[in-house]
């Protein structure tokens, strides 16, 4: 507390600034400055340099540089150093040597951790040649390098690619006065792995025991990774072994490379075993170990051990984040355990975790492959709600589903709903559609629709092909398993007359009639045909035109031949004519039975068979006919 008249102690205001900027809270910070100045208080260099350290971090360096300006005390290296890094940070190299040259006119020299600062950005944004332009400056003041600004140097060198020339200077370094340390060794190594050359990796690291530079944790961690990379985890292994015989821990970035390269070759077993093993030598799992291990397993199909893992992430003091849910939710969407998924979309809402639009993709796409449509449109609901704007993969899956359940005409609504939404439809979106017209039976008109599309270069060429290639396959399986089917029924038709010719002796006309379990097998032109002009009414691009068709009767797949009829009219010499029938079911179903067959309005096929029976009495039932 300080009374009216009395001067603020300078030590504990500086404290309460650098609490306010530790804070974020700038604007606090710079009215107890301002409390100190109206007070009579002269705060020293230390107090200023206090603020603008917060002003840099919070990225606010124009007020950094006003303060510089009316600065009650001349400032320091530290507030210029401060200053400098903080505009080669944010990329202003410019104003930064504008600021170096005002340090220099007010006589407050650059120090070694100055040039340093500005070395390293200039390596960056202008290159290693005018780098060592700074430090010939740098020297021919009187300023001596450090191992820093070598290693800086160096590092800069080696990501122009000219590693022979960083390597030479790492040899010449202890000619300039400066020996090499760990981090030295490690930028060279590190370049070294990155460029393949591993036997001037192992000759460096030989090189540095030699020299009495002992490794460190990120040296071996190098190596780790390198090997793990190229697949030599055998090799990686060695070196992780080896780490405790120069005091180093391995941690979790000594691991995570192994799990990853486990992982990578299908090795769940060997990389759950390092799990433990790395569990069991006191090293704790970062969340990335966890999300690697995860998505390996939800990958391979193993969405019930990623639950367990997952269950065991708090009592190891891992908290999963949205990426560790949304992982797991997807692969057990994809094993078709939307149940289970929907379970841990709640689970990860309890810990106040916040679905996002991935999260809702997986289920809604989990949900269409089990043929739960409507409940996935529920969720593109409530994604709504929640002010999350569904995205075309989302949509896309939705009439997927749409269209694998054979309600095309509700997948184009579902396009119609999309675009008043606001998502623009892919070229995906219109792939789907299209098979899906062509799934229910109009081939001729999902090709017509594709090949304008592609004219209008909404869709392809290459997807073109790729979306006329798999209607033409679903042709030529229509055709196969039609003839297949016809021949099955003729041999049991051959078969039925043949009996007849051997005990009847009667002349016979046998009228086949397929029937079908389903209610729209016949919806023609008032269902799908309806379908195909909205489509094109939907699409203003698309040329319209209407072509005058035949009455067609839809022949649904695999389900039309779900049975038949077969009635023989018998004609006995001598006798009044009967009817036979029996009733024929194929061994198996055609699955790509999608086309529209033209049948001129008849209801059946007949087949004809003439043929003279030797005998008069028949076992078969009858029934007569007028």
């Amino acid at each position: 507390m300080v009374y009216k008249g009395d001067i603020p102690d300078i030590i504990p205001c500086t404290s309460l600034i650098r609490g306010f900027c530790k804070l974020g809270k700038t604007k606090k910070a710079t009215r107890v400055l301002e409390f100190l100045e109206e007070s009579g208080a002269v705060p020293d260099v230390i107090t200023y340099n206090v603020l603008i350290s917060g002003y840099c971090k919070s990225g606010e360096i124009d007020n950094a540089l006003k303060l510089l300006d009316r600065m009650s005390v001349a400032p320091d290296v530290v507030t210029y150093n401060t200053i400098l890094r903080s505009l080669c940070g944010s990329g202003k190299l410019k104003q930064a040597m504008e600021v170096l040259d005002r340090q220099l006119r007010r006589e407050c020299y650059p120090d070694v951790i100055t040039y340093t600062i500005l070395i390293e950005a200039t390596c960056r944004e202008s290159g290693v040649g005018q780098a060592m332009k700074l430090l010939d400056e740098m020297s021919a003041k009187g300023c001596k390098p450090d191992v820093v600004t070598y290693n800086v140097l160096i590092n800069g060198i080696c990501k122009e690619g000219r590693l022979d020339e960083a390597i030479k200077f790492l040899r010449n370094m202890p000619s300039y006065g400066c020996q090499p340390n760990v981090i030295t060794h490690n930028i060279i190594l590190r370049s070294m792995c990155s460029t393949g050359r591993w036997m001037d990796a192992e000759k460096l690291l030989t090189e540095m025991l030699r020299k009495g530079c002992s490794p460190s944790v990120v040296t071996f961690n190098i190596l780790i990774n390198f090997l793990c990379r190229k697949g030599l985890l055998g090799r990686a292994i060695d070196v992780l072994e080896r780490m405790p015989k120069y005091g180093c821990t391995p941690n979790s970035l000594s691991y995570n490379p192994l799990l990853h390269g486990f992982c990578k070759e299908k090795k769940m077993d060997r990389a759950i075993e390092y799990l433990e093993i790395m569990v069991s030598r006191g090293c704790y799992p970062d969340i990335v170990t966890y999300n690697t291990l995860l998505t390996a397993l939800c990958r391979d199909g193993k969405a019930d051990v990623a639950v367990e893992i997952l269950d065991q992430l708090s009592s190891r003091g891992c908290s999963p984040v949205l990426i560790t849910y949304n992982t797991v939710i997807d692969g057990l969407s994809k094993v078709g355990k939307t149940e289970s998924a929907i379970k841990l979309l709640h689970e990860m809402r309890e810990k106040g975790l916040q679905p996002d639009i991935i999260t809702y993709s997986s289920l809604v796409g989990g949900l269409c492959r089990e043929g739960k449509v409507d409940e996935a449109i529920s969720f593109i609901h409530e994604l709504e709600e929640l002010g999350i704007k569904p995205n075309a993969i989302t949509y896309n899956a939705i009439m997927l589903g749409l269209c694998k359940a054979r309600q095309t005409d509700r997948a184009i609504d579902f396009l119609a709903y999309m675009v008043s939404k606001g998502c623009k439809p892919t070229e995906s979106t219109y792939t789907i559609l299209i098979e899906g017209i062509a799934y229910e039976g109009l081939a001729n008109e999902a090709l017509e629709l594709l090949n304008e599309l592609c004219s209008r270069g909404v869709v392809k060429r290459s997807s073109a092909e790729q979306v006329a290639l798999v209607l033409s396959f679903n042709t030529f399986l229509f055709h196969f398993s039609f003839l297949f089917h016809f021949f099955q029924l003729f041999f049991v038709i051959l078969f039925f007359n043949l009996a007849l010719i051997y005990w009847t002796g009667v002349r016979s006309k046998t009228m086949v009639r397929y029937s079908s379990t389903h209610e729209d097998a016949k919806r023609g032109e008032k269902g799908l045909y309806s379908c195909w002009g909205r489509l094109k009414m939907m699409l203003p691009w698309i040329k319209s035109r209407e072509k005058g068709r035949q009455n067609h009767h839809a022949m649904q797949g695999g389900k039309l031949l779900a049975g038949c009829d077969c009635v023989s009219i018998v004609e006995p010499k001598g006798q009044r004519p009967a009817a036979v029938s029996f009733r024929y079911s194929p061994l198996s179903y055609a699955q790509n039975f999608d086309q529209w067959v033209e049948d001129n309005d008849e209801d059946a096929i007949l087949v004809d068979f003439s043929s003279r029976y030797a005998a008069s009495n028949s076992s078969i039932s009858r029934r007569e006919t007028k």
